[in-house]
């Protein structure tokens, strides 16, 4: 099991390279390449970045692909801004994410994340089959790609991911987990939506954080190890379900040279040893 961090690419200028620099100078192995930044997204810097890739010998597990437009992180207006679910945004989004896919091909990358926004929990719904409508038309994109498209956890229960996952009926759909996020949004424990998703994780958010303490703020992030994620718990489900692939720190408490990462990095891998040792 490879444990990694999220390198951030959304700023025309930003020193790419002194981010995967910083991660081989800190024994660290892997990440997820995350950007918001369509305008990055070019043959060049897909040239950049496997050149840096293959000098400081990383490896980049996934792409984690944003979208154009607004973005409020909160039960309110998130639910009129994130993801495919606006109707408003849903057209430009498609393409953001259709083109996000064909840059991770560029790196050789198959597995493509992004936050879908508050999947409706009424099945009868019109906009639940609406945003279906959209995922199908994405996911069959990441597919003639050869990738998988992963919903990062958080602002859906996991039965809501499900059940999209059930209606859109494309083998190529998959999860990222971001632990925190299913208690940061009060959707859920991590370990007990393992229960319902655990076939379909490919990738993994290790975060900590508490549960909201009113209705329209997310909860807390914290330091792993201090929130209410149970670790050790999670690995050992994930064990169960054979699951032996990339973990990803994800620190939106720090950026990425944030030497917390450091000390996070040796807190799961004493965690994974144990849990993994037989």
């Amino acid at each position: 099991m490879k444990i990694g961090t999220c390198v951030r690419y959304d700023e025309i200028g930003t020193d790419i390279e002194s981010k995967f620099r910083f991660l081989r100078n800190n024994g660290i192995s892997s990440c997820q390449l995350v950007s918001w930044c369509p305008a990055l997204w070019t043959n060049e810097n897909a040239e950049l970045i496997k050149r840096c890739v293959k000098e400081y010998d990383i490896t980049i597990s996934a792409f984690w692909c944003g979208w154009e437009g607004p973005r409020v992180w909160n039960f309110y207006e998130g639910q009129k801004t994130l993801g495919l679910i606006p109707p408003e945004y849903r057209e430009m989004r498609i393409k953001n994410l259709c083109d996000g896919a064909d840059f991770a091909k560029k790196l050789g990358l198959t597995d493509v994340v992004t936050h879908m926004g508050f999947i409706p929990e009424n099945p009868y719904e019109q906009n639940f089959y609406d945003f279906c409508d959209a995922v199908r038309i994405v996911a069959q994109h990441c597919k003639d790609n050869g990738q998988y498209l992963l919903f990062e956890t958080g602002q859906e229960t996991p039965v809501a991911m499900l059940r999209c996952f059930e209606t859109v009926g494309l083998d190529n759909l998959g999860v990222n987990l971001d632990t925190a996020n299913l208690i940061l949004y009060g959707k859920a424990n991590p370990v007990d939506a393992l229960d319902i998703l655990g076939k379909y994780v490919r990738n993994l958010h290790a975060k900590d954080g508490f549960y909201p303490t009113n209705g329209k703020e997310l909860g807390r992030e914290v330091e792993l190890g201090t929130g209410k994620v149970n670790f050790k718990a999670l690995f050992e489900k994930l064990k169960e379900l054979g699951y032996d692939s990339f973990v990803t720190i994800e620190r939106e408490i720090g950026g990425d040279n944030d030497p917390g990462i450091v000390n996070t990095y040796k807190y799961l891998e004493n965690i994974i040893n144990e849990v993994y040792k037989d």
